[in-house]
């Protein structure tokens, strides 16, 4: 009994209380990581309570309807459900709505519930909340509900637990899946314009891309007379001159819910950068643009209503790096010390890689210092 009360106590007093929210006004001497006050359940009337959003029942009408698999008869019924409560929320991550101007990279990443490792991974390598060359990144990880039952309490407690600790996790309550990826981004941008309106960039991806966030902001600051707050930025790995997939695969759009053979230009959705301008006028645009099962498209849909483009950056290598030689090191540092991202890591590779491309020590032929 002694041993126990010895255990707890010492479980207590290292538990780690999350100090005062962001105020980005003054940047500390060194990374100091943000924690957000936990709060379970938000108090922002215009997102906290929304009618549970029913079937429509019609869709069942549309011909062919009841031939689709059943995921996009889900996608369907619910199409037109763009509102669902938080669950766990991050008011004062960007130091409140004025003081948001002061986040000047914030890293949107999409990772369901049951994702924890990658999770603690990016919180020990690219995505550690840090300042960068004067300027502060931030981090949110955006996630649904998965599971049903006992797993999807257990799940959530996990969630809620690493909210306490970290201050980092965005959680609505809507079933986790491949379809609902548009409706999550269409949630993530309705928080950004409620509590996060002036942040000057943003990267979308998800939680096994490896991210050179230091390269990313040096990257950012160089773009001339755009400092994200009132210029357009969407650019990333372009993709043009495409449309929906009609065979029966994970990325099936049938012509039920979209009759159109093409798609307007977007960039993939491994990850992406943003300003933050464009963040509120593709939150605009989405209230206008009915959800797509493709996230990515969805995007360039909203893009091509407000009259904007998407860029191409050759950083960007969602498929990977094309390494011509088979007995090269394919996680040689050398290779991805100069991108902004790559897609994607497991997460043993993430913790090796991230320590390797910031070793001081590091030299590499492209740059003549091997």
């Amino acid at each position: 009994m002694v041993t126990i009360c010895l255990l707890l106590i010492s479980i207590w007093k290292n538990y780690h209380i999350p100090p005062p929210p962001f105020n980005g006004a003054q940047l500390p001497p060194e990374p100091i990581p943000s924690r957000e006050k936990p709060a379970a359940i938000i108090s922002r009337p215009s997102l906290l309570i929304s009618p549970r959003c029913e079937q429509n029942l019609s869709m069942a009408n549309v011909s062919g309807f009841f031939d689709l698999p059943t995921r996009l008869q889900d996608f369907m019924y619910y199409q037109h459900c763009k509102h669902f409560p938080l669950l766990l929320d991050l008011p004062n991550k960007c130091g409140g709505a004025d003081g948001s101007s002061d986040v000047f990279l914030l890293l949107a990443i999409k990772s369901p519930p049951q994702n924890f490792e990658r999770r603690q991974v990016l919180r020990d390598t690219w995505a550690q909340e840090r300042p960068h060359k004067g300027v502060w990144i931030r981090r949110v990880f955006m996630s649904g509900t998965s599971g049903a039952g006992i797993e999807k309490r257990r799940l959530n407690k996990l969630m809620a637990v690493e909210h306490k600790k970290h201050g980092d996790i965005l959680q609505w309550d809507f079933q986790e899946s491949f379809t609902n990826l548009t409706l999550k981004q269409v949630l993530f941008l309705e928080w950004v314009k409620e509590c996060c309106p002036r942040v000057r960039f943003l990267l979308n991806g998800d939680d096994d891309i490896f991210a050179h966030t230091d390269n990313m902001v040096d990257y950012l600051q160089g773009v001339h007379g755009n400092d994200g707050g009132d210029k357009h930025l969407f650019t990333g790995a372009l993709m043009e001159g495409t449309g929906p997939v009609r065979e029966n695969n994970k990325y099936f759009v049938p012509v039920q819910v979209q009759a159109s053979d093409s798609y307007p230009a977007y960039c993939s959705g491994g990850g992406y950068m943003l300003s933050g301008h464009t963040a509120n006028v593709l939150y605009r645009m989405s209230r206008f643009v009915a959800l797509h099962p493709i996230d990515d498209a969805y995007m360039g849909m909203c893009l091509d209503r407000a009259g904007l483009k998407p860029s191409a950056h050759m950083g960007v290598k969602p498929w990977g790096l094309n390494i011509p030689l088979v007995k090269e090191d394919t996680f040689d540092p050398c290779f991805y010390k100069d991108i902004l991202m790559v897609h994607r890591f497991m997460p043993a590779q993430m913790y090796l890689l991230w320590d390797q491309v910031n070793d001081p020590k590091l030299r590499c032929w492209s740059d003549g210092t091997a």
